[in-house]
């Protein structure tokens, strides 16, 4: 193939190394590729379709619905190329799941942070569309994540995020030999006065993306770090993934509903 292939939508991506008959409609985005068989393993099936560079991806299904899992790597740049590449082969649905630092006491290590929307602290969605653009969830994928995380019984929080293109001097920690870039200090306590719940660094970027695509999108994080205790713990990385993971299965079901009711789109009347 060719990166300039006059139909792209028919060829082996160039990053991902899948095919249209690879992936399913929806797709879960980690940055690390060894999130991919953890994520898996939460599933009723899966087979490891391709695994290029930063790009691992696998398809199965949970609850009979077809599900695929792509990583992105770290940062923005090579999530919107993963965002790019599965828009091409008709993906409709993609959620980002990964692990977060939370802004907010209430927000524990361990709790799951559901994104509404995010601020564009990242340059990669500046190259598509002007800055004041928003970076917003599909409502529809933020329904299904909350009541994903509700029938599991997860702790869950939703409201904004921040992506960010660093993760020290972005997200107002010194970096080496102590150096603070400017204004740093007075991050965290900006956003958190802006009701900003959580910093990662790929959500904007992919609900940017997928806005201008006509995608719905969302994200769900795993806090690891809570930037107001000072705690960082490297766990319930599977809640984020089981949580998505449902999620997928019950945005079937609420297709399903519109369609039995021939609505135009899914509301919470049905």
């Amino acid at each position: 193939m060719t990166m300039d292939s006059e139909d792209p939508n028919d060829e082996v991506q160039y990053h991902l190394q899948v095919g249209p008959e690879d992936v399913a409609g929806a797709v879960l985005l980690p940055g690390d590729p060894d999130r991919v068989p953890k994520i898996t393993d939460t599933w009723d099936d899966s087979e490891t379709v391709a695994e290029h560079r930063e790009f691992r991806t696998a398809t199965g299904t949970v609850d009979g619905t077809p599900i695929s899992v792509s990583s992105t790597g770290i940062g923005s740049p090579s999530a919107a190329i993963a965002v790019e590449e599965l828009a091409r082969l008709g993906v409709d649905t993609l959620l980002r799941v990964g692990s977060c630092g939370s802004l907010v006491e209430e927000a524990a290590v361990g709790d799951l942070i559901i994104t509404t929307g995010a601020v564009r602290q990242e340059g990669t969605s500046k190259e598509y569309v002007r800055e004041d653009y928003p970076a917003v969830a599909d409502y529809r994928v933020v329904s299904a994540l909350i009541a994903a995380a509700e029938r599991l019984d997860y702790d869950y929080h939703v409201g904004l995020t921040c992506s960010t293109d660093s993760f020290y001097a972005g997200q107002g920690r010194p970096g080496f030999e102590g150096f603070e870039a400017r204004g740093s200090d007075e991050l965290v306590g900006e956003l958190r006065d802006a009701n900003v719940l959580n910093f990662e660094m790929e959500a904007s970027s992919i609900l940017t993306l997928a806005n201008l695509y006509g995608l719905r999108a969302g994200a769900v994080c795993t806090v690891y770090a809570n930037r107001v205790t000072g705690e960082f713990q490297t766990e319930g990385e599977r809640k984020a993934a089981k949580t998505a993971s449902t999620a997928v299965s019950i945005l079937a079901s609420m297709e399903s509903d519109a369609d039995a009711a021939d609505a135009d789109a899914w509301h919470a009347d049905l």
